[in-house]
Parts: C-alpha cells; sequence; structure tokens
C-alpha cells in the first residue's frame, strides 16, 4: 500500500492487528543510563520494536515484508531495514517490477539517501538488461530536479556499464550541455561515455572531434572551467599530443586576445611551456598585455606568466609562487 493512502486513514498500532497477536516486541536496549535518549515517536518505537521481534527471528513472511515498508517510510536511511527486506524479498520470489514501482516513489523524495540507490541497484540488477532504458529514464527525472545529484550519476554509470543503453548517451550529453554549458557532472559523463562506451571506440578515435567540441565550448565560455578540465583530460597520458596540437595554444591566444585575465587561458599556456612548447610570439604579446610591467626576476617567459598568475589569480597566488619556483629549480 502506498504511502499516501496509509496517511489518509488513522494508523492503527500494531498492538491491536490480529495479524501481529502472535509477536512479542523487542524494545531497543539502550543501557541502564542512556546518555542521550532520543524521544522517538510512539509510532517509530512500536514499528522497530515489532521489527526487531521479526528480525532475530528471521521471519521472511508477506507480513515481514510489509512492515519493512512501514518501517522505511519512518526512517528510509535504516541500512539493517533494508538489507533484511532484500533477504525477505528473495525468500518470497517478488516480482522485483513492483519493488522498482515502490523505489520510484520513496526515491524522489530522499534522493540523496545511500540506501535507497544500493538497493535499487540490487533490484536493477536482478531484473537485467531489459530495464536499462527504464533506470537511464529515471535518473532523467531526478536530473530534472537536481542536475548534480552525484547518487543518480553514480547509478546511471552503474547501469550504462552493467545493463547497457550507451546508444544515445553521448547525445544526452550534448542536451544537457546545451541546457547548461557549465553543468560539470554533465562534462564529467561525457569523459566517461568517450573513454568508457563499447560504441565509440575510445579516446583516441573521438579525441579529435571531442576537441573541436571542447574549444567551442570555452570560446562560447571562456571563464567555464570544466571544458579547460576536460581539453587536458582528452589528452591523458598523452602530454606530447596536448603540446603539438596547434588548436590549443590557438584557443588560448584567442581567449586571451578578448578576455586578458583569463586565469583558465594562462594556466593552459603554463602547462603548454612546462613542457617546452615554444610560444608564438603573438601569444607572448597576449600574455605580456595582460600586465604590462615585467618583472626582473622573470628570466624566462614561464616564469613570467606565473607572476601574472599570482596577480590574476590571488586566491592561489601561494600555488601559482610554487609553480615559479619549480621552473627555476628546473633551469
Amino acid at each position: 500500500m502506498d504511502r499516501g493512502v496509509e496517511e489518509e486513514r488513522e494508523r492503527i498500532p500494531m498492538s491491536e492487528r490480529p495479524e501481529w497477536a502472535d509477536i512479542r516486541p523487542v524494545p531497543q536496549d539502550d543501557g541502564p543510563n542512556p546518555v542521550v535518549p532520543i524521544a522517538y515517536t510512539d509510532e517509530f518505537s512500536e514499528t522497530m520494536d515489532y521489527f526487531r521481534a521479526v528480525y532475530l527471528a528471521d521471519e521472511r513472511s508477506p507480513r515481514a515484508l510489509q512492515l519493512t515498508k512501514e518501517a522505511i517510510f519512518l526512517n528510509s536511511g535504516n541500512y539493517t531495514v533494508w538489507q533484511f527486506r532484500r533477504l525477505v524479498l528473495d525468500s518470497l520470489n517478488v516480482d522485483l517490477h513492483e519493488e522498482l514501482h515502490f523505489l520510484d516513489q520513496i526515491t524522489k523524495d530522499n534522493s540523496k539517501n545511500y540506501q535507497i540507490w544500493h538497493h535499487r541497484r540490487w533490484v536493477a540488477e536482478k531484473l537485467g538488461t531489459h530495464i536499462a532504458s527504464k533506470e537511464l529514464e529515471f535518473t532523467r527525472e531526478i536530473f530534472s530536479q537536481d542536475a548534480k545529484n552525484y547518487h543518480a550519476w553514480s547509478h546511471r554509470q552503474w547501469v550504462l556499464q552493467a545493463l547497457g543503453g550507451w546508444e544515445n548517451e553521448l547525445a544526452y550529453c550534448d542536451e544537457l550541455l546545451e541546457d547548461d554549458i557549465f553543468n560539470n557532472s554533465a562534462w564529467n559523463q561525457r569523459y566517461f561515455v568517450v573513454t568508457r562506451s563499447p560504441l565509440l571506440g575510445g579516446l583516441e578515435v573521438m579525441r579529435d572531434s571531442e576537441v573541436a567540441y571542447t574549444i567551442k565550448a570555452i570560446l562560447a565560455k571562456p571563464e567555464n572551467e570544466s571544458p579547460w578540465r576536460y581539453l587536458r583530460g582528452i589528452y591523458k597520458n598523452d602530454v606530447k599530443s596536448l603540446v603539438n596540437d596547434p588548436r590549443v595554444a590557438s584557443v588560448c591566444l584567442d581567449v586571451l586576445l578578448d578576455k586578458r585575465d583569463c586565469v583558465h587561458a594562462l594556466s593552459m599556456v603554463l602547462d603548454l611551456l612546462s613542457h617546452n612548447y615554444q610560444p608564438s610570439n603573438e601569444l607572448k604579446n597576449a600574455v605580456d598585455a595582460v600586465s604590462p610591467d615585467p618583472k626582473p626576476s622573470d628570466s624566462n617567459f614561464a616564469e613570467r606568466v606565473c607572476s601574472i598568475l599570482q596577480l590574476v589569480d590571488p586566491i592561489r597566488a601561494s600555488y601559482w609562487r610554487w609553480r615559479k619556483s619549480s621552473i627555476r629549480a628546473q633551469d
């Protein structure tokens, strides 16, 4: 029975329900002198007292299953109740599609509850690949309320890997980023898809098109850190290709000419220089234009970039100072 239906009628205490007449409740034992006793409601205390009784007796019956539901509605974070519910579901051979329907209701009201998502994964794994599309659609519903819900993203990635459904996932990432280019969760999912999908061929195959996509996103919103991070990720374990791709230095130049104090562009330039990139005079001039008064102590261009970053990114000034000292130590 749905919780909403239960709330429409007055609750009958379990001690007055004929089907529970044979059960002796097991009260919670807090010891003789509890330090901070919790003021449980009568409904909660009674429900858990009966739950402890069936749990200790390992009773795997329809009434025990219903009791776990009532206990979950009162406290959806109780791991022991969820674990026992799984044992009962297994023993009774219940139609898990009904269980998934129950989870649909309770997840939407408790979308950041670890126990609920863990239980959902257990159910989905039991049901198999034919529910992959349903699970992916369900996470979409959650993202419509909270686009960065970690639990839903984790579940979605598990579904893709365990049950399938990769076919439209990159297009879904496009959709999310079109709605909000700052959605770092969508950028993370995009990288997950590009590197894990069995349909796309892997990062080597996708790199060229992904660089083009990312540069377009950078030029649209240079202050957005996510695509800059994504650009680095595309060249993971292949720094040489990052340095040798003329599009990377070019986008840094384009951004600095338009938005002179862009920390992300300057940081990327520094990364390139740290791997022996030889900057063009045009790029040097664009960087120097950010702060036209060079420091005499900056003996090379990379040190110069570090000094500028200390000015335009004061919250991380100590980090950029350390980067400069590292460069000098290598000279």
